[in-house]
């Protein structure tokens, strides 16, 4: 039996995805990797599980390689559930999920199937990682940044993450050695101002295009929308218990049993 770290890798561009290629080949050099990745983009699913149709995944050969891949038909928790419970039959020892084509920072955070994956295996109690690069090219340079996967990921082995808690990490788009380092931060106030393209089509029914702006006011530097312009790996900690705790004790003030 192999003694390296067994390690469960997914994504939400798809199992081609060239980023998530980048990050097999680095788990490759950690442990035993088994990959479960969506057969189709998954980009903005979110936290979505199939429960309304029929779900199927089915090995798949994409490139030369000791890992063992999987092709799901469903979300990227849908990966991470099936990959956990069907085909490991066992926990993996870390969850890794990306490196998406494009930017997870701030509230980007929220609508993502990346770290909705990483998310996921937190759920069941796996030490998870959601890695994303601030380029939505196709052809993005995905090997700038693969000594700092390899690295963050072997301490999150070494080290555990605390209960409840993922790592959404960030890279900005840079060449290597302009790379100023890793910054530990808090997720920026930031959000975006929605606008809607609409059009009609030939039959002469509307439809619509999701367009909008992305607005910061935080102006803190100790935030990822920071570090991240200012060439810097942002790793923000996140937690999936969504209780505002802080606001617990006001809402005891309130005449809620009259």
């Amino acid at each position: 039996m192999s003694e390296k770290p067994l390690i469960l890798v997914t994504n939400d561009d798809g199992i081609t995805a060239p980023g998530l290629r980048a990050l097999i080949a680095v788990m490759n050099e950690i442990g035993d990797v088994i990959v479960v990745a969506p057969d189709s983009p998954q980009s903005a699913m979110g936290h979505a599980i199939t429960i309304n149709s029929t779900l199927y995944c089915s090995p798949i050969t994409i490139d030369d390689g000791p890992q063992i891949e999987y092709s799901c038909s469903g979300t990227p928790a849908d990966c991470v559930k099936l990959g956990v419970n069907e085909i490991l039959n066992t926990r993996p020892a870390i969850c890794v999920s990306g490196i998406n084509h494009g930017s997870n920072s701030s509230i980007n955070v929220i609508y993502s199937g990346t770290m909705s994956a990483a998310v996921e295996a937190g759920i069941e109690g796996i030490p998870a990682i959601g890695f994303s690069l601030l380029d939505y090219n196709w052809e993005a340079n995905f090997e700038a940044v693969k000594d700092f996967v390899k690295t963050i990921t072997l301490n999150v082995l070494e080290n555990g993450l605390p209960d409840g808690v993922v790592l959404n990490v960030n890279f900005p788009r840079l060449k290597r050695e302009e790379i100023k380092g890793v910054r530990v931060c808090r997720q920026a106030k930031a959000y975006w101002v929605e606008e809607f393209d609409k059009r009609t089509n030939p039959q002469g029914r509307h439809y619509y295009w999701l367009t909008g702006n992305f607005i910061n006011e935080d102006h803190g530097e100790d935030t990822d929308e920071w570090a991240l312009a200012n060439g810097y790996v942002s790793v923000v900690p996140v937690q999936f218990d969504l209780t505002a705790h802080h606001a617990i004790q006001k809402l005891n003030t309130w005449k809620l049993n009259e």
